[in-house]
């Protein structure tokens, strides 16, 4: 007998601790990924549940709004969503939530509940736990309208719009093909005592670039969290704008001299062959790579109009080398090795010649840049932004303000210059753009001053 209560003791006390550690681990582990925020008529829903070999007993999925819960998912009616593990211990569910699943959703607040449990102890015992998320349901589109009247684009060229958008914290702007262009809140567009006090209106600058046809869509866009969308079309009109072609010769001198130059200063090219091939894959790959470098600033412009309505500084005492998209074939030894756009205005000057800041503006990039040699960009606000290339030097450093016609550096010959030049464009949200028009003044005044004064109050004079 005494045997025998022993053993059962022994038992008793492993069975105890089997329990304990069980307990310890606790129920299943569970994350909503999905959706973050917001819910729209038709959003994804996704679900991680972790549990040890995703050994799930029941999993729960309901939307709970106005006191009422509606059964998203169950492990016995999995309601067309697909199940799938994610190593031993995860389990993923993917859905969609919206008013397919829940008829009686409402725009308002709602929460995801998820319940979980799990076996443990040969089945003798369940572990249960749960998890929420508050959500914002959101089943009306956005409401977008152009208030801007009479936009004309040139081909390569810039433009802007002024439009209204509700609600006022969408995404918004303008659509050209397949290209967005972001909206800015109009009160930043303060220039020449302007005030647009209005919270829906909006202010987006968009182009019609070079290599986009002429027919090219181009339209409003707004987009909310929930993925409910909405579009606007307005009056328009596109004008042809012809492009240069020319023939640059290439010879030893020229390649010997840049083609080291520049790989001693990047490492995002290592290029292998003699330096024409070298030359090659630093005109084409490396020009794509440092495009995508100089469209990457646009998300540090400024929500305001930096730069006051002033017209750019317009760079015409210098001649002019080489036209914005001019069509370039290059020539080694009388064959054609290669082809690119070139996508500024090169404007000649003197060893040495003081660079100067178009208009007002924060420096966001200043330092050495492939193919540009020493760069400077500046933001001048709500996309818009100018570069400066092929510097001898800098004088300045990011994060600084500068004010037009202020000194930036010097004029030289670094990056890929034949000469001593300027390479200067400007950038509508990273894409580069006809930098002529900005130098206009009556292009100024008709394409944006005249739109923000018909839409804002003027605050006098102090």
């Amino acid at each position: 007998m005494r045997f025998i209560f022993a053993f059962l003791l022994v038992v008793l006390a492993a069975i105890g601790g089997v329990f304990v550690v069980a307990g310890r681990m606790g129920g299943p582990s569970i994350e909503i990924n999905k959706p973050a925020k917001f819910v729209g008529a038709s959003s994804p829903l996704e679900v991680a549940v972790s549990a040890p070999g995703a050994n799930l007993k029941d999993l729960q999925i309901v939307l709970e709004q106005e006191g009422k819960q509606h059964s998203l998912f169950t492990l016995a009616d999995q309601k067309g969503a697909t199940v799938k593990q994610d190593g031993p211990d995860k389990l993923l569910v993917a859905g969609t939530l919206g008013r397919q699943q829940v008829p009686d959703l409402k725009s308002g607040p709602a929460r995801v509940v998820v319940t979980a449990s799990r076996s443990v102890v040969y089945g003798i015992r369940t572990l249960q736990s749960s998890a929420s998320k508050d959500v914002q349901v959101r089943l009306e589109r956005p409401r977008i309208s152009i208030v801007s009247t009479h936009h004309y684009v040139n081909h390569g060229g810039s433009e802007m719009a002024v439009y209204r958008v509700t609600p006022s914290d969408v995404t918004s702007g303008v659509l050209v093909g397949d290209v967005e262009y972001p909206g800015y809140p109009a009160a930043g567009a303060n220039v020449e005592g302007v005030r647009i006090s209005d919270p829906d209106v909006r202010v987006a600058f968009f182009a019609l670039l070079h290599d986009q046809d002429l027919n090219t869509p181009i339209r409003l866009f707004a987009r909310d969290e929930a993925g409910n969308t909405a579009r606007a079309d307005f009056d328009y009109r596109a004008f042809p704008k012809p492009f240069k072609r020319s023939r640059i010769q290439l010879d030893d001198r020229f390649l010997d001299r840049v083609v080291p130059a520049i790989l001693e200063g990047t490492s995002e090219v290592k290029p292998d062959g003699d330096t024409l091939a070298k030359f090659l894959v630093i005109n084409g790959d490396l020009r794509r790579k440092n495009a995508e470098k100089i469209a990457s600033f646009a998300a540090q412009t400024s929500p305001q109009i930096l730069w006051g309505g002033v017209v750019f500084h317009p760079f015409t005492n210098t001649a002019v080398e080489s036209a914005f998209a001019d069509h370039r074939t290059y020539i080694y030894k009388g064959r054609e090795v290669d082809q690119q756009i070139h996508l500024g205005f090169d404007l000649a000057s003197f060893t040495g010649t003081p660079i100067v800041a178009a208009n007002r503006g924060k420096v966001v990039f200043a330092d050495e840049l492939g193919i540009y040699g020493n760069c400077v960009i500046l933001d001048h606000g709500m996309g818009v932004q100018s570069l400066y290339a092929h510097l001898a030097s800098i004088d300045v450093k990011p994060g600084q303000v500068v004010e037009k016609e202020a000194t930036l550096g010097r004029s030289g010959m670094t990056g890929l210059a034949g000469g001593d030049h300027l390479h200067f464009t400007m950038l509508v949200n990273g894409k580069m753009v006809n930098p002529v028009e900005w130098w206009d003044s009556h292009w100024i005044e008709d394409r944006i001053l005249r739109k923000l004064r018909a839409v804002g109050g003027t605050t006098p004079a102090q």
